[in-house]
């Protein structure tokens, strides 16, 4: 991949506030047109990190965004970033029509856009309902509407989903999926390791300000299958959990000599498990 087909290129970040070190060396890029993952507990740096990338923060190291420097955001640049942060407000008020239109003046789109991109949210037939009367999921579209509302080539989100509910999270996975198919490029925040797992091509693992994995889902959790389990259902009763290990395997072979497993199945490490193993904390917390 050249550096071309790189929409994020990030060199030796390190950010500190104070005494306090938030970043530490980080080094990473994304390619054009997929959806990366930066997954990390509530104050591991990922917010920091996307404000560093958009301009909004000094840093130590460097940072390119659609191959230029993000120390220098031109508002030409910025015309080709879309952000949704917990800091994106929307005029209560104001219905979600209303909402965009003010927006279509401030980046000089066309008001024709509206439409369309209410219907890609799924929020057309509610364009005149105020916000202060929309759910959080409806709101939360609504948000990504207007950073989609000008086209961007790069879509920064800062935990789209925390705090709703499974069936509105699934909503927004879809419309982030159909973004990606049409080449938008979306760097996504999340603490949620199945949301990470179903949507991302490439994930970073971050904590206290450090990288301590990288890459496919399906590879980090590879990498770490020495975590893996084999659960026995027993014959008389009871679930037995085995290690998959030597040891492990000659007690099932013995359970199934001796007719005592009814059932054998294993167990894989899923994101979850492989953040706990290399930091010993839950991703949530």
């Amino acid at each position: 991949m050249t550096q071309e087909n790189k929409a994020i290129r990030l060199e030796r970040i390190h950010k500190a506030f104070g005494e306090k070190q938030v970043l530490k060396e980080l080094s990473f890029s994304v390619e054009e047109g997929e959806i990366f993952g930066l997954l990390g507990p509530s104050g591991a740096g990922k917010t920091t990190l996307i404000r560093i990338m958009t301009g909004q923060l000094n840093f130590e190291g460097r940072a390119e965004i659609l191959g230029k420097s993000s120390a220098c955001q031109e508002r030409e640049r910025y015309e080709e970033i879309g952000i949704v942060t917990d800091s994106c407000g929307l005029y209560e008020r104001l219905s979600c029509l209303e909402n965009l239109k003010i927006f279509t003046i401030v980046k000089g789109v066309s008001k024709k856009r509206i439409e369309e991109v209410l219907r890609e949210v799924l929020l057309w037939e509610d364009r005149n309902v105020r916000v202060n009367r929309l759910s959080k999921g409806m709101r939360q579209r609504l948000l990504i509407a207007r950073a989609i509302l000008h086209r961007p080539k790069l879509l920064f989100l800062d935990e789209p989903t925390s705090g709703l509910d499974p069936t509105t999270a699934q909503a927004v996975h879809i419309l982030l999926e159909d973004l990606r198919k049409k080449g938008m490029t979306i760097f996504l925040t999340t603490h949620n390791m199945s949301e990470a797992q179903r949507l991302c091509r490439h994930i970073v693992l971050l904590y206290e300000g450090n990288i301590v994995e990288r890459g496919t889902p399906e590879e980090i959790c590879l990498r770490h299958d020495h975590a893996r389990r084999i659960w026995v259902t027993l014959t008389e009763g009871g679930r037995e959990e085995l290690e998959y290990s030597a040891q492990g395997a000659d007690t099932l072979c013995n359970y199934l000599k001796e007719g005592k497993a009814r059932a054998v199945h294993t167990s894989e490490p899923d994101l979850e498990e492989v953040f706990r193993l290399l930091t010993g904390k839950e991703l949530g917390v």
